[in-house]
């Protein structure tokens, strides 16, 4: 069977967001996570980002009636959407970005920066806002990131981020809605 250019890049690409969100500027090969170094687990990034909020539960069907169906299989059933794809992968406006399931805030503008990986990046989230999982699929070690309120999969953190974290938030912009500032 021939492949062609073109499909051979949607291949690719759907590759790249089910492998991770490699950045392009990352010294990892193509399609592979950045190795977390030992003192960025999950649990020690729990323990330093405090929750400051309630938790909101819902049934499935709840979030079914709630969500579109691209929100409800990212926030929910942890998918990713394909790279370079998402509303906001290279929105620039000044504002805030709220979880797409609860509203909570989770990210303003100001930490926002271009990573060329194809989704929106982020160096900090708000304090209290995220919660950190291990995610060992797809044959890989990633640190998952979720909504600390509802829940919710947002992306995954990677440790090769700008100063003065370090750290990459790679979001999924169907995870998120924009909120732009009030002028």
């Amino acid at each position: 069977m021939k492949i062609g250019s073109a499909s051979m890049l949607g291949v690719l690409i759907g590759f790249l967001g089910v492998a991770g969100c490699t950045s392009r500027t990352s010294s990892a090969p193509v399609g592979r996570s950045v190795p977390l170094p030992s003192s960025l687990s999950a649990q020690e990034l729990n323990q330093m980002h405090p929750s400051q909020t309630e938790k909101i539960v819902k049934s499935d069907l709840e979030w079914r009636r709630t969500l579109t169906p691209e929100q409800y299989e990212v926030l929910r059933e942890k998918g990713t959407e394909r790279a370079f794809t998402g509303e906001l992968w290279d929105h620039k406006s000044e504002g805030e970005y709220a979880c797409a399931a609860c509203g909570q805030i989770l990210f303003r503008s100001g930490v926002k920066y271009d990573s060329g990986c194809g989704w929106p990046s982020f160096y900090d989230a708000e304090p209290g806002t995220v919660e950190f999982h291990d995610d060992r699929s797809h044959g890989m070690h990633r640190i998952e990131v979720t909504c600390k309120r509802c829940d919710g999969h947002l992306g995954h953190i990677f440790p090769d981020g700008p100063q003065p974290t370090g750290q990459r938030y790679c979001i999924n912009s169907v995870s998120l809605k924009f909120i732009p500032n009030k002028d």
